[in-house]
């Protein structure tokens, strides 16, 4: 079984359009097998993007799939984007999407942010769950390390998906751990860097 956070290019294709509209910006997203929720934007990717704050300066989308979420908050905010997946193929349908909605973002085919040298602003992540506790939670190190002072990461996580222990990882890393939203076993994180600098 192929799954959406590695690079099988071997995944037959079927492209297909779906519609998304945030803030009244109406997008069209082109997505295909191998991508994460190609049907439609996944009902937590959605919860995120709605519990967001107003977002500002240098956002990164990490593991961006076929890029909902960093294209959503660019049509809505002046930010200055860079979306990041693993996945060659949402590298590809990320661009063709900025391209087909307008919007401008530097976009990297990178292991988590292996590729990447800046800091953010915002970190924004959905993360990819079944690839395992140790992957996620390398992930938080990292966005840690690529925050400025005073930069958020926000990241949406469900109960049943150890929420719990997450949070607790998070609380080793971060200075600041809110809880922006959390119904029916998900919870919305934001975790702000204070490092002092």
């Amino acid at each position: 079984m192929s799954h959406y956070f590695i690079d099988d290019k071997s995944v037959k294709s079927d492209i297909r359009t779906i519609e998304y509209e945030y803030k009244g910006h109406k997008m069209s997203f082109k997505t295909d097998n191998g991508l994460f929720s190609k049907e439609h934007v996944d009902y937590a990717s959605n919860i995120l993007i709605n519990e967001l704050p107003d977002m500002y300066g240098k956002v990164l989308d990490l593991g961006c799939g076929y890029g909902p979420i960093g294209i959503a908050l660019a049509k809505a905010y002046h930010i200055d984007l860079t979306m990041v997946d693993i996945n060659s193929k949402a590298v590809e349908f990320s661009r063709m999407n900025c391209q087909t909605n307008g919007v401008k973002a530097d976009i990297v085919l990178s292991d988590g942010l292996k590729e990447i040298q800046e800091v953010f602003d915002n970190i924004i992540l959905n993360p990819p769950i079944h690839a395992g506790k140790q992957v996620i939670y390398n992930m938080y190190e990292d966005c840690y390390r690529h925050l400025s002072n005073g930069g958020s990461f926000y990241l949406i996580i469900q109960k049943k998906h150890g929420a719990k222990t997450s949070i607790e990882k998070l609380e080793t890393i971060f200075e600041e751990i809110n809880t922006l939203y959390k119904k029916k076993g998900f919870y919305v994180l934001e975790c702000i860097k204070y490092d002092g600098e």
